[in-house]
């Protein structure tokens, strides 16, 4: 995927809409809006300009590294009050933890910084004097809180020790920056956790798995399938991982949404984190940690997104109903913006995010494409004949249907309307991602399925050797196809099934393909 090819399309697009009732002086010519690239015909590109117009990010000066505006950080906060309110509940206490972490304590737990060994950044200079020892930014913090859960957790009373904090992490080595879903600085929340039983610790694991489900399909209405990974895609140093897996029918991807890992006793181990119990003997903690990060705001944006640019989900979209006077030649220009400024305001005092679009320098048509651009899931018009008739013509984002309310109905009608995008979104989704799973029996059924941009489920003898073996044939331009969970919604598998890959029995079935 290119990472950048939609930079110089941002500024001035291509032909837009530019027409609408305004005054045609008032008309900023200059500015056009439209998109360069189509969906279908460009992905890297339509996404790289998606962002750029729609005023989620910009490009830094460097590499892999993007400024959040507004419109991303608002849903980045509506998704963090969701979440945050969650984990209270489960008695998560919030903690913030330095950037940097020393080599030595870095290097403490071999397997887990082998897995991140060329994405860490170090710090080797102040100003222009060498230091003594390199400093790590943190790729992730377990080796960076644990040597205080051990100072921390002394009796059976100290448990369970649960944290979380909201926080930014560094992974430098990459190919291929692409906004939101792979940069070398991004925002996350990570939870950390220890308790005195392997149970405790299994079943956070999927209290947090079925949270981090909600965030994408209740609220960015992204259908994803939970399952656990493979040893050799668990996370570093882990006991073992689950995540949630969406996939981008356009490209015949998946991609990883979050993940909730029980790391059982290894970094207790190495960390010395152990706890006196009820009978005097001294045990070691079962520790759990488990993120999710700006990466879902672009797994949406390729979800959802199409050729007139975003489209937002009501419940994440930082403005639902945004309203647009449409003032005719010789109409009454104060009465129209009177009712677009009425409408507003009753939305807003109704619990909705709403806003007035009422500059004068630009047209409605303008107006329209702008707000298309940028995804906000309802459009209210107001012109002369709406304001005769006491109504509000109202245009859906998902779909463009229009339809036109009376003012005395307009919250109720406004909240279904929202509940209705809401809902379709994640079923137009859903249909898409199940469109494009195949189930496969034999080799040569995976590769023509592989190249036909499928999510495959197959029947697999579990082993690591047999998915390196996958990993080695599938290696191409495109990149190899890997497991991508092993999802806990297990379809029967018949006596006598073999691996597609091995032709030994098979064990599970599990979902293969190339991932982001």
């Amino acid at each position: 995927m290119s990472s950048g090819g939609g930079k110089g399309a941002a500024a001035k697009g291509g032909g837009g809409k530019g027409g609408g009732g305004g005054k045609k002086k008032e008309v900023k010519k200059e500015t056009k809006l439209g998109m360069a690239y189509k969906k279908d015909d460009n992905f890297g590109e339509w996404y790289s300009e998606v962002v750029v117009n729609s005023e989620m990010i910009e490009y830094y000066d460097i590499s892999g590294c993007y400024i959040l505006r507004p419109w991303a950080m608002e849903i980045w906060e509506l998704l963090k009050e969701f979440f945050d309110a969650e984990i209270k509940k489960l008695k998560l206490k919030p903690y913030y933890f330095p950037l940097f972490v020393t080599e030595n304590v870095l290097q403490k737990e071999k397997d887990h910084i082998e897995g991140f060994a060329p994405e860490v950044a170090w710090v080797t200079k102040s100003g222009k004097s060498d230091l003594e020892a390199p400093i790590a930014i943190r790729p992730t913090s377990e080796t960076v809180m644990y040597p205080y859960f051990s100072k921390w957790i002394r009796s059976h009373r100290d448990l369970p020790l649960r944290c979380n904090q909201w926080c930014n992490v560094v992974r430098w080595e990459f190919s291929n920056p692409t906004p939101f879903i792979r940069s070398r600085e991004f925002l996350w929340q990570e939870g950390h956790t220890a308790f005195a039983t392997k149970e405790e610790a299994d079943e956070e694991v999927l209290q947090i798995l079925e949270l981090y489900r909600r965030i994408y399909e209740e609220f960015l209405a992204v259908p994803v399938s939970k399952g656990r990974k493979s040893e050799m895609e668990k996370f570093a140093g882990g006991l073992y991982t689950t995540s949630v897996e969406a996939f981008i029918p356009n490209t015949g991807r998946g991609i990883q949404g979050a993940t909730s890992h029980c790391l059982g006793q290894n970094f207790a181990k190495m960390f010395d984190i152990t706890y006196e119990n009820e009978k005097g003997a001294r045990e070691m903690v079962w520790q759990n940690s488990w993120a999710y990060t700006t990466r879902s705001i672009g797994v949406m944006v390729m979800t959802h997104g199409d050729d007139k640019g975003l489209v937002l989900p009501p419940r994440v979209a930082p403005i639902q109903v945004i309203v647009i006077p449409v003032p005719y030649k010789d109409a009454d220009t104060t009465a129209i913006k009177g009712a677009c400024e009425s409408a507003a305001y009753t939305l807003n005092e109704s619990g909705f995010r709403a806003d007035l679009d009422t500059r004068e320098n630009y047209s409605p048509g303008w107006k329209y494409s702008h707000w298309e651009m940028k995804g906000v899931p309802l459009r209210i018009e107001i012109g002369p004949k709406d304001l005769a008739n006491k109504q509000v013509r109202v245009v859906r984002r998902d779909n463009g249907a229009k339809v036109d309310i009376p003012v005395a109905n307009l919250v109720e009608e406004v909240k279904a309307l929202l509940d209705e995008i809401q809902a379709n979104l994640l079923k137009t989704a859903k249909e898409k991602r199940d469109g494009c799973i195949e189930v496969i029996h034999t080799w040569d059924e995976f590769t023509t399925a592989l190249n036909n941009k499928r999510l495959i489920l197959a029947p697999w003898c579990d082993e690591e050797e047999v998915e390196k073996d996958v990993k080695a044939r599938t290696k191409g331009d495109l990149g190899a196809a890997k497991t991508l969970c092993t999802p806990f919604d297990q379809p029967e598998l018949p006596e006598g099934t073999l691996c597609f890959a091995s032709g030994k029995p098979a064990k599970k079935w599990s979902f293969w393909g190339r991932s982001y």
